[in-house]
C-alpha cells in the first residue's frame, strides 16, 4: 500500500514550479459534479483515466487536481494537500489506485463543501430496490456485485465507489465511473462475462477497464438509484453463520473496525472521522442491513444475496 504524506500549499506550489519545464499530459474530467485535472507523465494512465471518467470541458477551471508521476527518490507515495485538494503521486504503476486516490480527493471536497458523502462499495438497482455490497478486500464484494448484475432486472451504479445524498427521504446512490475496472478472472467466475474478457486487453496486474454495457446492454448501467439495504461482507471460517439482519450500531461498528473498508481515506483526522462516523449512522440507520459471511461456497453466499435484495 501507499504512504499518504500530508503537505501545505508552500509545498504543493514549489512541486508544481519544479514540473515547469517537465512534458506531462492534463486531462479533465468530471465526477460527480466536480472537476478533476489529472497532469501525468505515463501514456498509459492518460488512456486508461479517459476511458474510466466522463469527460469535462477544457473551459472549466479545476475544483481537485491529481499529479502523477515517474519520480526518481520517491517511493509509493501521495503528498496531499487537503487545501487546495492537490494530490502528488509518485511511482504508481497500479491504475487502480490512481483512481481510488482521485476518487478519495473528491470525496474530500464534497463531504466538507456539499454535504455528500462517498461508499467505497458496489451499488445496484435490482428491481427497483437499491442495494449496496460494502466489504473488506477479498471477502466478495466484486464477485457477488457482477453476479447480482446477471439478473435481467438488474442495473449497476457502480462496482467500487459511490456517492450519497441524505434527506428525509431514503438515500440516494451516485455513481461517477463511466466504465469500470475488473479483474480477468471475472469470466470464470460467472461464464455470463466470458465474451468481455475475451475482447479486453488486461494489464500486468490482471485488470482493465471495461464497457460493461456490451454484456448488459445499454438500460445495464443507471447514474442512480433510491437505497433500500446494505449487505455488508466477511469472510470468517471460524463463524457458521451465513447471514444475519444488523443493528445499525452493530453495523457500524464492524465498519469502523475495518477502516469504514475504505483505505484510501486521504485525510484521517478526529473531525473526518467524526463526519464519517455520524454519516454512516444516519446511511446505515435508512437501510435494512444484513451480514453475509462469504466463507460459505461461492453459490451458497451468493444465493443469500440474491434471497436478501430480492426479498
Amino acid at each position: 500500500m501507499y504512504v499518504v504524506e500530508p503537505i501545505g500549499p508552500t509545498e504543493t506550489k514549489e512541486l508544481f514550479e519544479s514540473l515547469e519545464k517537465r512534458f506531462l499530459y492534463s486531462v479533465k474530467s468530471e465526477v460527480h459534479g466536480a472537476c478533476v485535472r489529472l497532469l501525468t507523465d505515463q501514456v498509459r494512465t492518460k488512456d486508461v483515466w479517459e476511458n474510466n471518467f466522463y469527460n469535462m470541458s477544457e473551459n472549466v477551471r479545476s475544483h481537485c487536481r491529481l499529479v502523477v508521476l515517474d519520480q526518481e527518490g520517491e517511493g509509493l507515495t501521495v503528498k496531499y494537500d487537503p487545501l487546495t485538494r492537490t494530490a502528488f503521486l509518485f511511482n504508481f504503476e497500479y491504475y487502480g489506485w490512481i483512481k481510488s486516490v482521485a476518487l478519495a480527493v473528491v470525496s474530500d471536497l464534497l463531504e466538507d463543501q456539499h454535504r455528500i458523502y462517498s461508499v467505497h462499495g458496489a451499488a445496484l438497482d435490482v428491481a427497483g430496490t437499491g442495494a449496496s455490497l460494502i466489504a473488506p478486500s477479498k471477502t466478495g464484494k466484486t464477485t457477488h456485485s457482477w453476479g447480482l448484475l446477471r439478473g435481467r432486472d438488474a442495473r449497476l451504479i457502480t462496482d467500487d465507489w459511490y456517492f450519497v445524498h441524505l434527506s428525509d427521504r431514503l438515500p440516494l446512490a451516485y455513481g461517477s465511473e463511466k466504465n469500470f475496472y475488473i479483474d480477468e478472472d471475472i469470466g470464470g467466475i460467472w461464464p455470463e462475462y466470458r465474451d468481455l474478457v475475451d475482447e479486453t486487453e488486461f494489464d500486468n496486474k490482471g485488470r482493465a477497464i471495461v464497457d460493461v454495457r456490451w454484456t448488459v446492454g445499454l438500460g445495464g448501467v443507471v447514474p442512480m438509484t433510491t437505497m433500500r439495504k446494505i449487505i455488508l461482507l466477511k469472510r470468517d471460517k471460524g463463524d457458521d453463520m451465513l447471514s444475519r439482519e444488523m443493528s445499525t450500531e452493530d453495523a457500524l461498528q464492524y465498519l469502523l473496525s475495518n477502516d469504514l473498508c475504505n483505505p484510501h481515506q486521504l485525510v484521517r483526522d478526529d473531525r473526518k472521522l467524526k463526519l464519517r462516523t455520524d454519516f454512516f449512522r444516519r446511511y446505515l440507520n435508512a437501510c435494512e442491513v444484513h451480514m453475509v459471511n462469504t466463507a460459505a461456497p461461492a453459490e451458497e453466499a451468493h444465493r443469500e444475496v440474491q434471497r436478501i435484495v430480492r426479498s
